[in-house]
């Protein structure tokens, strides 16, 4: 079992993973607020999230990945009254859309998805243990987090209390005038106009607000003081300074061990976001592109970093989609050389500091290289199958399934157009057989016909 280490925001170091228990390993990763389809953006943490726990299985740990979905929030409400909605319904659409947006990828699902709205008693006990030790108070139906009662409040942004802004509410308003302090947050919200969906409290009808639900839903699926918590890293303030905050309030320790946090999708150098409308929709990225580039994409660069997101950069990945997936088409099902051992070895180091895929990719195409050349002629592909695994490729090595027999026929009408020597309906019926997912290729006594 090889040492692993990440990043940690909290400390600012790579550190080394240290379960609580022999090889079991908690991740918690916030999932999306469900008011419309996802965007490639949100992908980027259901990708790497998962594929860090298929490295960290591969390694010998034992791994409980759980993933949330925020149904109940201001942004399903502000999303739901134009279309003249109930919130709930939206929700639950949305929801049954990420998962369906997310299946398309072919990583599988997490091993638990908890739902903020499943989740309300848990919450408000969570919210009453936090009133009864003092860093809490109800003020008219809310009930705030009094962020100056945590004395390590901003230990995970690196931010000072006078350069933070909880971005709740504008100065002035009544929810404004209800706080003890700008700083605090809402834990719980009194019903309002217009808001569909209610709740019972101690403290009156109303529901969670959004930074208490992940607390709640983190503990109750994985405990406090579990190894790793996730997202991308929007979520370090305030989301993720507050979850911090309020399982330290309620529990008196750490809500995680580790915090990792993802770099954003960028469209022309901006965060890609539903409110500044440069959103790529994952499902039509699919669609365009294929799984499997999709995929290629999110790891062709460090976790940490921004990604642009462009044409070029998906032309890329399906350019190594096919190059790999050709390599395969070359490779012997069966054991691979002993002397490609050191590439298969590297290939898991380099995942093993701080998931480091652009050089494991790098190692995975020298082992190509190797492999499908001289040196290693007739190899097996063992420990290709093997690192595909890890990174949520190994559709690359599937056995292709034979041509439609419609496309059988374009092809046959083609190589007939090629002997009559009229290339341009030869290359017409080409294009034809490409919009069709198959690439025709012309070999000694015929063609041969390849998925794309």
């Amino acid at each position: 079992m090889r040492e692993v280490t990440i990043h940690d925001t909290y400390s600012g170091a790579v550190v080394p993973l240290q379960p609580r228990g022999p090889a079991r390993v908690g991740i918690y990763a916030c999932g999306p607020t469900v008011y419309s389809r996802i965007h490639i953006g949100n992908a980027r943490p259901f990708v790497v999230f998962g594929l860090l726990a298929r490295f960290l299985e591969h390694e010998g740990y034992a791994v409980r990945l759980v993933m949330n979905v925020t149904d109940v929030n201001d942004k399903i409400y502000d999303a739901a009254g134009p279309l003249g909605r109930p919130s709930a319904e939206l929700a639950a659409e949305m929801t049954e859309h990420y998962r369906a947006d997310t299946d398309a990828l072919g990583l599988g699902r997490p091993d638990e998805e908890p739902l903020a709205s499943e989740t309300i008693g848990p919450i408000v006990d969570y919210i009453a243990a936090l009133v009864e030790r003092g860093h809490a108070y109800a003020a008219d139906g809310d009930v705030y987090f009094a962020v100056r009662s945590d004395e390590r409040y901003g230990s995970l942004s690196h931010r000072l209390l006078e350069n933070m802004d909880q971005g709740e509410d504008a100065a002035g308003s009544p929810a404004a005038q209800r706080k003890r302090d700008p700083l605090d947050f809402a834990l719980w919200k009194a019903h309002k106009p217009g808001e569909d969906t209610v709740w019972d409290s101690p403290w009156g009808p109303g529901r969670p607000g959004w930074h208490i639900e992940c607390s709640a839903m983190a503990e109750g699926a994985l405990g406090v003081g579990f190894e790793i918590h996730g997202g991308g890293s929007d979520l370090v303030f305030p989301h993720h300074e507050n979850e911090a905050a309020q399982t330290r309030a309620a529990r008196g320790t750490e809500l995680a061990r580790i915090w990792m946090h993802n770099g954003m999708i960028q469209l022309t150098g901006e965060k890609m976001a539903k409110s500044a409308g440069n959103i790529a929709p994952l499902h039509e990225v699919i669609e365009r592109w294929g799984a499997e580039a999709v995929v290629m994409y999110l790891v062709s660069g460090h976790y940490r970093q921004p990604l642009a997101f462009s044409q070029d950069a998906l032309e890329q990945a399906e350019a190594n989609v096919k190059r790999i997936r050709e390599a395969g088409r070359r490779l012997a099902d069966g054991d691979s050389p002993a002397d490609l051992d050191r590439l298969r070895d590297r290939f898991f180091d380099a995942l093993a500091r701080d998931f480091n895929t652009p050089e494991a990719l790098a190692v995975l195409n020298e082992w190509i290289r190797e492999a499908t050349g001289s040196v290693a002629e007739g190899a097996g592909n063992a420990h290709l199958r093997e690192m595909l695994g890890v990174l949520g490729l190994e559709s690359l090595l599937a056995a292709d399934q034979p041509a439609p027999g419609e496309v059988v026929e374009l092809a046959q009408r083609r190589e007939q157009a090629r002997r009559e020597r009229d290339f341009q309906h030869a290359d017409r019926l080409r294009d034809e057989i490409a919009a069709r997912g198959w690439e025709v290729r012309d070999v000694a006594g015929g063609f041969e016909l390849l998925p794309r």
